[in-house]
């Protein structure tokens, strides 16, 4: 593999000499040094991308789908060999760590074939002689900004749907976790991508993004990340009238109605919950279970919990790995503090595991949990399960919507009408109805509220990125 920027289909340093120290949250050694640039590189990836751009689209979507089918065989074919690099960087498990590359292949899978069906339409006009069409194109040189959590999978979601619509595109990981993406471009140039269609730049972010925001050949950016740094790009992208496609992350409730099984309604909270140690943006954290099942539900959860195994992610049979960093594993500590201070009750973990290195947390349960708790309302991203009761249904909507988020939702219940009334009245953009992992290539991804707007993936993800050309032909003129 080789861990540089690309650009214009050319591995490339940053032109000052930067490097980045990427490290091992599980050991807190350094991995790797790769090039940490500014706004020159910035500036010819875009400048790449425009010239790239019309031989891009003028393929037909045929040939376009061609290169992203070999993306995607190349994909499932070497994941054994690109899951250990994300794992060391981001602390994943290796098992996690396949399923995320292969949910990559699936990505260009989907788009390689739905970019044949960006359809048009004809209209029919209200006066002889015109004929009036709606004309989907690309929307142009895409930017795109993604988080460290899923460090391949946020950029094959937004890439694969940007490539079958016929756009160019320049991206910059996080810094924390740059060779997934590295790697990703590495197997895109060895299936055939033309030079300049992607472009993999890493660096100071702010600068990075400032440069995208300012460059009018940038059309649209798609961005993973924090609302902070949404509400950045919102007020940046003003000044240019630019698309934006914001994920901005939840706070995910769980109805757990009283009719469940309750082993299995534990069993699959706690592979939920803790998969990739809480760190998606859908993550299930604010459970209300129906009082009468309450306790049932606590026992069972406690002793899933506590199956979990800790550790670094490369040994076999370790569930969970580290927290990408420390800033992380501190705020995870905070939350939990908070709780603990305002009368939560700890029921299992609560602390770090006795390992001397890396970012560690135990999976944590906590009961008694209340709205005025920062866990009870905020985005904790990381290990810990908060649960409470609930007495009626709309007690159990009104405290699963009152949050500012509206990404992800989560209902349990065998009753057909109860999941019904609650899908209709949670106010998420993903709802799942005893699912807990709902996200799929060929379903739209994406919140309400502050959790931002866009969709990526299924249908909508591939109309993200194209733009509606009205013609109207007047044939008598």
């Amino acid at each position: 593999m080789i861990y540089k920027m690309l650009i214009d289909g050319q591995w490339s340093d940053a032109s000052d000499g930067k490097t980045w120290e990427v490290c091992n949250p599980a050991s807190e050694a350094p991995v790797a040094n790769v090039p940490f640039g500014g706004a020159p590189e910035t500036t010819r990836a875009i400048a790449a991308a425009h010239a790239a751009l019309p031989r891009w689209q003028a393929m037909t979507a045929y040939e376009r789908c061609a290169i992203l089918r070999d993306i995607a065989d190349a994909l499932r074919a070497r994941a054994d060999e690109l899951a250990p690099i994300m794992t060391v960087e981001c602390g994943k498990p290796l098992a996690e760590a396949a399923g995320e590359w292969g949910a990559c292949a699936d990505l260009f899978d989907w788009f390689a074939e739905e970019g044949k069906r960006a359809y048009g339409r004809t209209i029919p006009a209200r006066k002889p002689g015109k004929r009036l069409l709606s004309i989907p194109q690309p929307a142009g040189v895409v930017a795109t900004i993604t988080a460290w959590n899923f460090p391949a999978y946020l950029l094959a979601r937004k890439w694969a749907g940007a490539l079958a619509a016929g756009c160019a595109i320049v991206g910059r990981p996080s810094e924390l976790t740059p060779m997934s993406a590295m790697a990703l471009v590495n197997v895109m140039v060895e299936a055939g991508l033309p030079k300049g269609v992607v472009n993999l730049i890493n660096g100071e972010p702010q600068i990075m993004t400032q440069t995208m925001l300012q460059d009018a050949r940038v059309r649209k950016i798609s961005f993973t990340g924090s609302q902070r740094v949404g509400q950045i790009l919102m007020r940046g992208a003003a000044a240019g009238i630019k698309k934006l496609g914001l994920e901005l992350g939840g706070s995910a409730p769980v109805l757990v109605f009283a009719d469940c099984d309750m082993g299995w309604a534990a069993e699959q909270s706690v592979l939920a919950k803790f998969r990739n140690n809480g760190q998606v943006c859908i993550s299930p954290t604010r459970y209300y279970v129906e009082q009468p099942a309450l306790e049932e539900f606590l026992d069972a959860v406690t002793v899933e919990t506590e199956k979990l195994v800790v550790g670094d992610g490369l040994r076999p049979g370790v569930s969970n790995g580290p927290m990408v960093s420390r800033e992380g594993r501190d705020k995870v500590e905070l939350f939990v503090a908070d709780a603990v201070e305002k009368r939560a009750a700890v029921l299992t973990g609560g602390r770090r595991p006795d390992i001397e290195k890396g970012y560690f947390y135990q999976p944590t349960v906590l009961t008694d949990v209340t709205s005025d708790m920062r866990i009870g309302c905020d985005e904790v991203f990381g290990p810990v399960m908060a649960v409470s009761s609930f007495s009626s249904l709309d007690e159990a909507l009104r405290l699963a919507n009152d949050t500012p988020y509206g990404l992800a939702g989560y209902v349990m219940t065998r009753d057909l009408s109860t999941a019904t009334r609650v899908y209709e009245g949670l106010e998420f953009g993903i709802v799942g109805v005893n699912d807990m992992v709902p996200a799929t290539a060929e379903a739209p991804f994406g919140g309400i509220k502050t959790s931002g707007f866009g969709r990526e993936a299924g249908q909508e993800g591939l109309y993200e990125y194209l733009d509606a050309k009205f013609v109207s032909i007047a044939l008598d003129a």
